[in-house]
């Protein structure tokens, strides 16, 4: 069921879709990304530039472990709540298990719901300002 723009604030903020992170959060990581030239975004494909990878490892997140999974490494995700994309595939799932490992974002007693801890807050507007 599509998030709708009258969700709780917290599951607006952010959540997962599937195993990557959605939401406000998820929308605005992606747009800062790409336009710092992190993210390579071709249409619904999405690679990372050399600066990016190496962005990305500052940030603890796998991606040679991500390029090997079976499943496609990174794409645009529409974001139901947003209307916009945030990063999806292997790659959005290993962003998201960085945060997490971080303690920058941990889960909530809501299915989907995450909440972004005071350290978080920090932390995560910092990524490609």
């Amino acid at each position: 069921m599509p998030v709708s723009r009258t969700a709780p604030p917290a599951l607006r903020q952010a959540r997962t879709c599937y195993d990557h992170l959605a939401g406000e959060l998820a929308v605005g990581l992606f747009e800062r990304m790409k336009h710092a030239g992190w993210l390579l975004v071709d249409g619904n494909a999405v690679d990372l530039s050399g600066d990016g990878t190496q962005a990305m490892a500052r940030l603890g997140v796998d991606v040679q472990g991500a390029r090997r999974k079976r499943r496609q490494f990174a794409c645009t995700c529409p974001d139901w709540s947003e209307r916009k994309p945030h990063l999806g595939g292997a790659l959005g799932a290993a962003l998201l298990g960085s945060l997490l490992e971080r303690g920058w974002v941990e889960a909530t007693r809501e299915s989907r719901a995450l909440r972004v801890t005071p350290r978080g807050q920090r932390e995560i507007v910092g990524i490609a300002a």
